[in-house]
Order: structure tokens, then C-alpha cells, then sequence
């Protein structure tokens, strides 16, 4: 069976400060084709070169990676502050539009730690710029120093609501996840529906009241070792059953009867 083919979105970089490039970390692409089942197709965020309803053409579902540079305070109406860290305008205005279209038309989406903050951004909702400075916080971001391995380490409980789209699709009420941010939401969207926080009130999964298909969004890291992780594995597979439904043809399919 042709695989579906899922799009990647990108990240601009600067290579050596004098090469620009768009790209993807192999964590990724390694989770949509291994877990997901689909092909990986690498998107260059940015309206110059691609447009909303062109990429909806070509993919079945999108994942919306994370990345340094934050969304814009702008697009949820507040000033820029030096809290608020890098920003990627060009990202912002092909993901947020892509968000609410698919939204509207099912088709399946994933955010992933800066995706999850778009999503809600996208759906009317705001962003913290730095939650370790809040109250009763923890501290969010990741290790400054550290292995790939430390610094993607499970470092937090994650708790979801009793029978909840999380804990039905994990099959747990609570897990163990990596975190690896700054920013989080403040206030979720209209239509954003927050079913997962940690130990500290912070916000770490949501789901869209009303989405046709599959609309899910985390703050942490699943596709670090998306293969192995007993939590990051039913959410990829569980998307690339939404994304294959889609590309048979067969439209829109929730969440639920992805899995």
C-alpha cells in the first residue's frame, strides 16, 4: 500500500552564519517513517516558496515540529519582549493558516512542542513567553549541556483527563515525558481543549473541540525515540492511521478511530 506522505514542517538556519537552509531533525523523519507509516516530506516554511492550499494538495498530514525561534507575540496580540526569545515569521505565516484549515477540513495534523504552541496561537489562544518565570513553576527548557540522550530525557510526569482523548489513546492516566521549552500556553483557544498538564499546572496536551479529524498537539518531545517509548508510539501510530485514512480517499477521521 503506498504509504501516506506527511509533511515535515521545516526550520530556517543559517549554516557557518552565511548559508541559509531549511531543515528537519532526523528524530522526525525517523518517527513519521518508521511509526507512522508514512513518507517524510520536508517543508520550507515559508510563503515565498510554498502556499496552504498547494501543501494540503500534495500531503495527507502534517506534523509541526518544534524549533529555537518562538511565534510571534503579534499573531496573539501582545509586544515583542526580549523574553519572548527568536522568532520565525516566515514559519508563523504558513503554519497558523495551516492549522485552521486543516482543522476545518479534518485533515490530519501533530503538533509537536513549538506545533503545540502554534496550534493554539492558530485557534485564538496566547503563549507565556517564559513559564520557569511564573509561580510555582518549574524550570522547562532543556539541559544547556548534556548528551542527546540527558537532555531528551523522561523528566516529568504528564497527567491526562479520566477518560480523556490522552488517557484513551495511551491507555494511562499519567506518564512520563521529556520537556524541552520555554514558552507554553496561557491562555488555550475557543476551541482548544487542554487534556493534559504536568505536575506544575503547565499545559502538555491538547486536542480541538469539534475537529472533523485527527488534531492533536503535546509540549514535549514524542518523536525521540518514537519507536521504543511507550508514549510517543500509540500518538505517532494513532496519527499515521488518521493520515492513511486520509489518503485512501475515505476524508476525515477522528482521533479515536485512528488508534
Amino acid at each position: 500500500m503506498k504509504r501516506p506522505v506527511i509533511g515535515i514542517i521545516g526550520n530556517h538556519y543559517v549554516i557557518e552564519n552565511r548559508y541559509p537552509v531549511h531543515a528537519v531533525g532526523r528524530m522526525n523523519l525517523d518517527a513519521v517513517a518508521q511509526v507512522a507509516g508514512g513518507m517524510p516530506y520536508i517543508i520550507a516554511a515559508d510563503p515565498e516558496l510554498v502556499g496552504v492550499d498547494e501543501l494540503m494538495e500534495v500531503c495527507d498530514g502534517f506534523v509541526l515540529t518544534g524549533g529555537r525561534a518562538n511565534v510571534h507575540p503579534d499573531q496573539y496580540g501582545e509586544l515583542a519582549t526580549d523574553a519572548h526569545g527568536a522568532f520565525d515569521p516566515a514559519r508563523d505565516a504558513i503554519t497558523l493558516p495551516l492549522v485552521r484549515a486543516c482543522v476545518e477540513a479534518g485533515q490530519p495534523i501533530l503538533g509537536l512542542c513549538r506545533g503545540f504552541q502554534e496550534v493554539n496561537v492558530a485557534l485564538g489562544g496566547t503563549l507565556y513567553p517564559e513559564i520557569r518565570d511564573l509561580p510555582g513553576r518549574d524550570d522547562h527548557r532543556m539541559p544547556p549541556e548534556g548528551t542527546l540522550e540527558e537532555q531528551f530525557a523522561l523528566r516529568h510526569f504528564v497527567s491526562f483527563t479520566e477518560g480523556g482523548v490522552f488517557h484513551r489513546l495511551m491507555g494511562a492516566r499519567e506518564v512520563m515525558t521529556n520537556t524541552l521549552h520555554g514558552q507554553g500556553i496561557a491562555t488555550p483557544g475557543p476551541r482548544v481543549i487542554v487534556d493534559g498538564h504536568a505536575r506544575d499546572g503547565t499545559a502538555e496536551a491538547i486536542h480541538i473541540s469539534g475537529a472533523a479529524g485527527f488534531a492533536l498537539a503535546v509540549q514535549w518531545h514524542p518523536e525521540w525515540n518514537a519507536a521504543i517509548d511507550p508514549v510517543s508510539r500509540p500518538l505517532f501510530e494513532a496519527f499515521g492511521a488518521a493520515a492513511r485514512h486520509w489518503a485512501a480517499g475515505h476524508g476525515p477521521v477522528s482521533v479515536l478511530k485512528s488508534a
